[in-house]
């Protein structure tokens, strides 16, 4: 019976988190191979988006304790708390997932493009409290998104790449991902949803419906987790909390996580609808981006200089644009075959009181011939 609930539970956790929306061990701190364009933290050019101002930080800060030493990442236990699922359970569970998601999705297969996402963001993992490997590849989709599944298989939509303007935002948004995977926010969000399932079991067995009161049940099993199954608003403030320092431990201007998502805010009022709904939940609230804020210029020293931006980012963002659009092209051809609604085909025939169509595809009567007298 539990065998049955965990199915029910991973499939619904597959359709929460593909609908919707990021391990190897802790190493020390690699650059990125590549020439980086770097600026002071306190230039305002890092923030030509939004025309808001880098966060003022202090030179040396007195963190309160280790979730807020980032001298520390890599050496605490940001996924503590109740959970039912041991880590090689869940990189089973996310294992069984991905393949559910690459079934139903479209990658990106070019080398030069798929390295670099990786190269970015298994960086980030290096510079971050991860205990599971990580597995990055970028799924074909015009949508805003990047999504993780427990274990460390983290998908990023070409849509994200196309849309960031520098490569540290790309770097902020997967550090955001990648942090609902070190705090384990699937595997916790899914442990309630067992818990209440399996509580509620023997009060259906016991109750007048007996067996077939729990044949019931699992028709409407699957409304239990989903409900768990979405981020609280305190796992998105710890999943800020923690990206900030994973891509601040990496090198990257923290300050560009906000003006990221300030811009895909400020889009969606110019052009309402221009931004998936599944994602429009995702972004940080005002109340979210000035805590976000406050984070930066309490528990972050000021450094000389930060990454921004690349001339890879820049040549990759291109290569991208470039298969993207040879996809698009390839898929209106004109000799590919295309579905026309009943709506559109009533709309090309012409109606039956018409003497001089000609029209091949309409139904005509015919005498048999041997049925002349």
């Amino acid at each position: 019976m539990q065998d049955i609930l965990r199915q029910a539970l991973k499939l619904a956790l597959l359709s929460t988190l593909v609908a919707g929306s990021a391990f190897a061990s802790p190493q020390s701190q690699d650059p990125p191979s590549q020439e980086p364009a770097k600026t002071p933290p306190a230039q305002p050019q890092t923030q030509q988006q939004t025309g808001s101002q880098p966060v003022q930080q202090k030179d040396t800060v007195t963190p309160k304790n280790s979730k807020e030493d980032v001298e520390a990442i890599g050496n605490r236990n940001v996924g503590k708390g109740m959970n039912l699922y041991s880590l090689e359970r869940e990189i089973s569970l996310g294992k069984s997932l991905a393949q559910e998601v690459e079934r139903s999705s479209k990658l990106i297969d070019d080398p030069v493009v798929t390295e670099y996402v990786n190269r970015v963001g298994q960086n980030l993992v290096r510079n971050s409290d991860a205990r599971v490997p990580f597995t990055i590849k970028v799924i074909d989709s015009d949508e805003i998104n990047a999504f993780a599944l427990p274990g460390g298989f983290f998908y990023v939509n070409s849509g994200l790449i196309l849309h960031a303007m520098e490569e540290s935002e790309l770097a902020g948004v997967m550090a955001h991902e990648i942090s609902h995977v070190t705090a384990r926010h699937g595997t916790k969000n899914a442990t309630k949803g067992e818990l209440m399932q399996l509580a509620t079991i023997p009060l259906i067995l016991l109750g007048p419906g007996g067996w077939a009161g729990y044949g019931i049940y699992q028709g409407l099993n699957l409304a239990i987790p989903v409900t768990y199954l979405k981020f609280s608003r305190d796992a998105e403030r710890e999943a800020d909390f923690l990206g900030l320092q994973y891509m601040y431990k990496a090198g990257y201007d923290p300050n560009s996580y906000v003006t990221f998502f300030e811009r895909i805010q400020a889009d969606e009022k110019r052009r309402p609808g221009s931004i998936p709904k599944v994602f429009s939940t995702h972004p940080p609230t005002p109340e979210r981006i000035e805590n976000t804020q406050k984070e930066i210029a309490r528990i972050l020293p000021a450094r000389q200089e930060y990454i921004v931006t690349t001339s890879e980012f820049d040549s990759v963002k291109s290569r991208l644009r470039n298969i993207m659009f040879t996809r698009k092209v390839g898929d209106n051809a004109p000799g590919k075959p295309t579905l026309r609604t009943k709506t559109e085909q009533s709309k090309k025939q012409p109606t039956g009181n018409d003497p001089n169509s000609t029209d091949d595809d309409r139904p005509t009567l015919k005498r048999r011939p041997d049925s002349q007298p």
